[in-house]
């Protein structure tokens, strides 16, 4: 590949994912609040103006308007520019990581797995409608032949429920309260159709160890962390996920 083409195929990369981060990021805010997603034009939140060409490129179109809408001046919201950088990097991550068609999957991934760590940091929320389509999925993409064996998809799926959901009922009977979502477990299931049963202690691991992170910083920003304290750990897991699987499919 020359080095110009391998330039504008980059480049691709970015503005693709720039793209998806757009639409994630209106699904991001829009979701939780049970409004639409895709119906109707996008329009400002503060005073509801409806947006052109110029007002949704994503990245550009925030950085020329100062990250403020056009009619009113009303502040945009900074997740749009934070998810559209985010998604852009992972397309970029993507092409350069694997070959196509593989570098198609493992972007389609990493942008899944951005919603539901966004979800998830947010409003502590894995929504089934995002955790169970990823077993289906895994499991096609290692019927087509990419990355770790069927077999090794379907057990990973199986261990990765089974673990996480003992863990919580056994947490729920021995303190009387939830320690952990019903959400938790099935991603953990989606996740292991993906990467597969051997790579589920190494998504752990690193799930752990951006926890201790998470915490260490609430600690250096002065809040108080205790037995109670929430962490994210459905967001932790998609993080940890995504590359576990570029480096289990190369």
């Amino acid at each position: 590949m020359s080095g110009e083409f391998e330039l504008l195929y980059q480049a691709a990369g970015l503005l693709l994912g720039a793209i998806m981060g757009s639409f994630l990021a209106t699904v991001l805010i829009r979701w939780p609040q049970g409004r639409e997603v895709v119906a109707g034009r996008s329009r400002c939140d503060s005073c509801g103006a409806t947006l052109g060409v110029r007002d949704l490129v994503p990245v550009l179109s925030y950085a020329a308007l100062h990250g403020k809408c056009r009619r009113c001046g009303a502040r945009i919201d900074q997740r749009h520019l934070a998810v559209e950088l985010a998604a852009a990097a992972i397309g970029l991550a993507a092409l350069i990581a694997h070959p196509l068609p593989l570098a198609a999957v493992t972007a389609l991934l990493g942008w899944w797995l951005l919603l539901i760590a966004s979800l998830d940091q947010e409003h502590h929320w894995l929504p089934d409608a995002l955790t169970l389509p990823l077993i289906p999925l895994g499991l096609a993409v290692g019927w087509a032949g990419f990355g770790p064996g069927l077999a090794e998809r379907a057990i990973g799926a199986a261990i990765g429920f089974a673990a996480l959901e003992a863990i919580r009922l056994g947490y729920r009977r021995l303190r009387g309260r939830e320690g952990m979502g019903g959400g938790d477990p099935k991603l953990l299931a989606g996740i292991g159709a993906w990467v597969g049963a051997l790579q589920l202690p190494f998504i752990l691991l690193g799930a752990g160890l951006l926890g201790l992170a998470a915490v260490l910083l609430m600690r250096r920003r002065g809040e108080k962390v205790t037995a109670a304290s929430r962490l994210a750990l459905g967001a932790l897991m998609a993080v940890a996920a995504w590359p576990v699987w570029i480096v289990a499919a190369a």
